[in-house]
């Protein structure tokens, strides 16, 4: 299993790993976790998600548990059931799904925040709901933006990526409703719900929690709905069941100001992406690219940037594909130079090259689960009474 920051490895446990983790052996299915280098794209405040399963499992039972984590590398359970992204990749959804997702997010809300790790020195104090919107602004501009403009800036400038895209955006941005911060998973889709089966029917599980933080509840729920593409009617009905389950779960609070903030948070979340949009399109070209190649990554970069036209205030007029195309034909020779001549080899571009991931991934083999066990029984060593 790929993602986008991680090589997931699925294997059930057996001895002597199982009786190391104490576990059965042959009961539990575990998932392998190994990072691979990728472009920051998003922030991430907690460094081991770990911590935040410690938190979470006890409130959703059904949540993946991290049976060990060395840092680099992380053994969890594996999650029983069909992602909803291969159940139903585009389209409806269904209310009963959709008034389960809201049900989640209201358990999310109920996290104190004294359980939760500490929180960056740097962090808005609690409520600032636009000195919030303004620390991801900053770091979509610094760390993403700026961070990338070695590599990436001709590309952005070729095809109209604005140097001043947060500043634009904040710009527009009228002051927010003061609302109370929580816990946020921050990429709720339908590739991280897994429909879990059980005697009485379905239940959602959500995985993939390493960019959780602590903010503006209505951030949470801004990704969700651009990242899930709903349709009209199924957004409406999300907004909908997500602020009447935070005021019967005695959260009204948090749904404050709702219909006047959220079209700020679903701005931004438009506004943002175009930078990681415009870098992958450009990083899975292939090695040797057609046409057609060329022609579907212009494609993603025109509708990145045409959806971001109102809150980037660009002009109306269509991104013209020609000129994209070229932009990405620039970029991918230029590109393949500096690849040469650092000696990296053609090919190994970044975060979305598949041929990478084959290459620093397949089959968990001995080195993975002796380095795993080896730790372990060091670990246990060390703890060991004398």
């Amino acid at each position: 299993m790929i993602g986008h920051h991680n090589m997931n490895h699925i294997r059930p446990l057996g001895q002597p790993l199982a009786l190391l983790l104490g576990e059965r052996s042959g009961q539990v299915r575990a998932k392998f976790r190994t990072p691979f280098e990728t472009i920051e794209v998003v922030p991430r405040i907690w460094p081991r998600e770990s911590e935040i399963l410690r938190v979470v499992g006890s409130r959703l039972p059904d949540a993946p548990r991290c049976l060990a984590d060395f840092g680099v590398w992380s053994l969890d359970t594996l999650v029983k059931g069909r992602v909803l992204s291969d159940v139903v990749p585009e389209g409806t959804v269904g209310a009963d799904r959709l008034a389960a997702l809201a049900d989640f997010f209201v358990t999310l809300s109920d996290v104190p925040k004294e359980e939760l790790p500490g929180l960056p020195a740097d962090w808005p104090e609690d409520g600032d709901s636009l000195g919030f919107l303004h620390w991801l602004a900053g770091f979509a501009a610094d760390r993403v933006y700026q961070a990338n403009l070695p590599r990436f800036g001709a590309l952005f400038d070729a095809v109209g990526v604005p140097g001043d895209a947060m500043e634009r955006f904040l710009n527009a941005t009228p002051p927010l409703t003061r609302r109370p911060f929580a816990l946020l998973h921050t990429d709720v889709h339908r590739a991280n719900i897994v429909l879990s089966p059980r005697r009485d029917g379905e239940r959602l599980v959500v995985i993939d929690w390493e960019t959780a933080m602590y903010g503006d509840p209505l951030h949470e729920l801004a990704t969700h709905l651009v990242r899930m593409q709903y349709g009209k009617t199924e957004k409406d009905l999300m907004v909908g069941l997500w602020a009447e389950a935070m005021r019967r779960a005695g959260h009204g609070e948090m749904a404050a100001g709702l219909e006047r903030d959220l079209p700020s948070y679903l701005g931004f979340e438009l506004a943002q992406s175009v930078f990681p949009d415009v870098m992958r399109a450009a990083l899975r070209l292939p090695d040797q690219p057609t046409d057609r190649d060329f022609a579907e990554a212009a494609e993603r970069v025109c509708r990145a940037l045409w959806r971001a036209r109102e809150p980037l205030r660009l002009e109306e007029r269509p991104v013209d594909e020609d000129v994209v195309r070229q932009a990405l034909r620039r970029w991918q020779a230029s590109d393949d130079r500096v690849a040469l001549v650092k000696g990296r080899g053609k090919g190994v571009r970044g975060w979305d090259d598949s041929r990478r991931r084959k290459r620093r991934g397949g089959s968990p083999g001995a080195g993975l689960l002796n380095g795993m066990i080896g730790a372990l029984l060091l670990t246990r060593m060390t703890v060991m009474p004398r």
